[in-house]
């Protein structure tokens, strides 16, 4: 599989904006996360906004996506298997926006009336124009993606929680909750939990959103809530109690993280 990633620069994934050499393409919102049935049509609209001062030419297209060991998204143009981007259609495949202006750019989802049980995973590209980098050796081009779930049928994650421990995120050494999907859709955890470690002390956390995909076990690194200027200072083991959220789901959490 050919990963898009020679000669262009993926400057934004799951977030909203992109900027480098004057591409500052804004796409809202980031990912649609819905469900469809078999047989029906899903449509949407992504809103495209130039807040640059010069006119702004957008090729698009849709990528099959993985996701690496860090919860990044790798797109491929080459359709992979099961891909279900022949079910879907996007308005244009260049879209042009004024400078300081938005343009609404439409997509569907034509569902076959006999398709299985599970989901639809897709990303929607916008890529700029080629634009000449110092120091590379051939221009760059900015690109923004919008990364679509669409539930299709019955599918739906099952989450549980099996096992915990200790990692270092950004130099913070923080606990987690490794969390399995056995379902046929993804998950992303919400929530607070609460935490109490080994000097008595409590903290409240809240779960990363990485998304954990069919078939997954992924580490969810939980987050401390601290005040500005605070340091999250932890005497490892830490307690962690709570319940998390997916949807109609209920993950609830008790562990022992770093003992």
């Amino acid at each position: 599989m050919r990963l898009l990633t020679s000669a262009l620069v993926l400057l934004a994934l799951a977030t909203t904006q992109a900027g480098a050499q004057g591409f500052q393409a804004q796409v809202s919102p980031p990912r649609f996360e819905s469900s469809a049935k078999p047989g029906s049509v899903f449509r949407d609209v992504i809103e495209v906004s130039n807040p640059g001062q010069t006119p702004m030419r957008l090729k698009v297209s849709t990528a099959d996506w993985v996701l690496d060991a860090s919860g990044t998204a790798q797109f491929s143009a080459p359709l992979v298997p099961g891909s279900c981007r022949p079910w879907t259609a996007i308005e244009s495949t260049l879209i042009e926006v004024p400078a300081n202006a938005r343009k609404r750019f439409r997509f569907e989802v034509r569902v076959p009336p006999d398709a299985a049980d599970g989901q639809c995973r897709f990303g929607i590209m916008f890529e700029g124009e080629p634009t000449p980098v110092a120091g590379m050796p051939m221009p760059v081009a900015g690109r923004i993606g919008v990364i679509v779930y669409l539930d299709i049928g019955k599918g739906q994650a099952q989450l549980r929680v099996v096992g915990s421990g200790i990692g270092v995120v950004n130099g913070e050494t923080l606990p987690y909750l490794r969390v399995e999907n056995t379902g046929n859709a993804h998950g992303r955890l919400a929530g607070l939990v609460d935490g109490t470690d080994a000097k008595g002390k409590t903290w409240t956390f809240g779960p990363s959103t990485v998304p954990i995909l069919p078939g997954a076990t992924r580490d969810i690194t939980l987050m401390p809530m601290v005040t500005e200027g605070e340091t999250a200072d932890f005497a490892f083991p830490v307690r962690i109690k709570g319940r998390l959220d997916w949807r109609d789901q209920r993950l609830d959490v008790d562990v022992v993280a770093g003992q």
